[in-house]
């Protein structure tokens, strides 16, 4: 799915559920909470720390979407084309980074 879908999905959605968007203030902590909630999980199930036996049916992929959907309101009540800012992103590093990373020793 394109970012510009998923934007759009995204709009429709709070349009007809959510009555509108929280302020951007709200979303930036939202966004920080499920982050949170993302290294929460990857510390536990793949760092040093033991995963709690209530941490286990976490699902990451859904934190992740959490993380995504949060990215792509403020995006949106922001005015920000996402597609085209992640395009020309990952432009820049393709650019900037490719020998860079080829180059770096502690990656071999």
């Amino acid at each position: 799915m394109e970012l510009q879908t998923a934007q759009a999905k995204v709009d429709k959605w709070i349009k007809e559920h959510g009555v509108r968007y929280f302020n951007e203030l709200t979303n930036m902590a939202q966004l920080t909470e499920e982050v949170g909630e993302v290294a929460r999980i990857i510390a536990r199930r793949y760092g040093e720390q033991s995963e709690k036996e209530s941490d286990k049916s976490k699902d990451l992929g859904e934190e992740l979407a959490d993380v995504l959907f949060v990215v792509l309101c403020l995006a949106n009540q922001t005015g920000v084309d996402l597609q085209r800012a992640f395009d020309e992103k990952l432009d820049l590093k393709t650019k900037r980074d490719h020998d860079r990373h080829h180059n770096n020793q502690k990656l071999k």
